[in-house]
């Protein structure tokens, strides 16, 4: 009877449709339908999605910017929720685990990349709404590798930003040269941005904010920034020399020359970190570079262990995302606060 009982749930389940957000084509508006569930292959889990942040890159796949999309589409790489149901193969997860999923969707555990260790490079790496649906939905399934364990003291929205720009900046901040006590900017404060600079002085750096007017001063200051530059008034590089130059800018603004505008205000083995994503040539010269030894390095997001690492030092630390919560029934709005430069640091829906 057990046995039949266990048959029977899993056929129900097989059957079972969630709601979705769907993107037809490339520009096309964000619908609500209802769609088929999928049930987990081997290696894989089935999440029942509690909440999912909007990111700015999700505005890339809406426009259709990444080569071989699947339409319809469901945005959507900042997951988290409750497995529902595990696939063949998977051992170290369970139904009823608490999970985060972010741009990293997984990884094929074969290729040489990860042979050395370097899963985030995996040539066979996927990523949530380019290689499978994403979060902006009821449930989704994903690879058993693409999960993180969330601590209890985070809510799934809290969580849910944790996974791409969380460990974006921590991770970046993490692998840099700095040390407790030197002086670190953060260019740009938004949705990248206002995390960084939260990691920055929970680390112990001396945290600078780079940004554009005034508008933001105030909530950069109470973000954990010692000082603020106004990127509109005067020369950014000698702002920050006048400071005494920094070990470090993390470049969280998609603004090349915003970004080659602080090179001069590195100091000596200094590091522009660039995570902010643009497709325009970053303004540099070699020797700009070549006698003060500087350092231009792009980093990517992270891993699943690597955001497990960002949420346990987000609970250590109170470093929290500022958000907004919205029902996914309104992610379309959400979506279009984001395009019009609307939305709040970060958006997250509900479900």
């Amino acid at each position: 009877m057990g046995q039949r009982n266990r048959l029977s749930r899993t056929s129900l389940n097989r059957m079972a449709k969630h709601r979705a957000v769907h993107v037809k084509s490339a520009g096309a508006p964000l619908d609500l339908v209802e769609v088929d569930t999928t049930p987990p292959a081997r290696g894989e889990v089935r999440i029942d999605v509690r909440a999912c942040g909007i990111c700015g890159t999700d505005a890339h796949f809406v426009a259709g910017a990444f080569p071989e999309l699947t339409w319809p589409l469901t945005p959507g790489h900042e997951i988290a929720g409750t497995i529902a149901e595990v696939g063949d193969g998977v051992e170290d997860f369970h139904a009823g685990d608490r999970v985060a999923v972010g741009w990293f969707g997984g990884n094929c555990n074969h290729c040489e990349q990860c042979r050395k260790g370097l899963f985030i490079h995996c040539v066979n790496g996927k990523v949530p709404s380019w290689h499978y649906p994403g979060g902006y939905a009821e449930s989704v399934t994903v690879p058993a590798t693409a999960l993180a364990r969330i601590p209890s003291e985070l809510s799934d929205a809290e969580a849910a930003p944790m996974g791409c720009a969380g460990v974006t900046t921590y991770n970046a901040l993490r692998h840099t040269k700095a040390l407790p006590g030197d002086r670190v900017a953060v260019l740009g404060v938004g949705g990248l941005g206002h995390l960084g600079l939260q990691f920055s002085r929970a680390m112990g750096f001396e945290t600078i904010a780079i940004n554009r007017g005034t508008a933001k001063r105030d909530d950069a200051l109470k973000l954990g920034a010692h000082h603020y530059v106004d990127a509109s008034d005067g020369d950014v590089a000698e702002s920050l020399n006048d400071l005494g130059g920094v070990a470090v800018v993390l470049g969280t603004a998609g603004a090349s020359k915003a970004m080659a505008a602080t090179v001069g205000g590195l100091q000596p083995r200094g590091e522009l970190v660039t995570i902010g994503v643009t497709t325009e040539p970053l303004p540099v010269s070699p020797l700009q570079l070549i006698t003060p030894g500087l350092s231009v390095v792009g980093h990517p997001s992270g891993t699943a262990s690597e955001i497990e690492d960002t949420m346990n030092f987000a609970v250590l630390s109170g470093v929290r995302a500022w958000i907004e919560e919205l029902p996914l029934a309104q992610a379309a709005e959400g979506y279009a606060a984001l395009e019009e430069g609307r939305a709040h640091y970060r958006t997250v829906l509900t479900m």
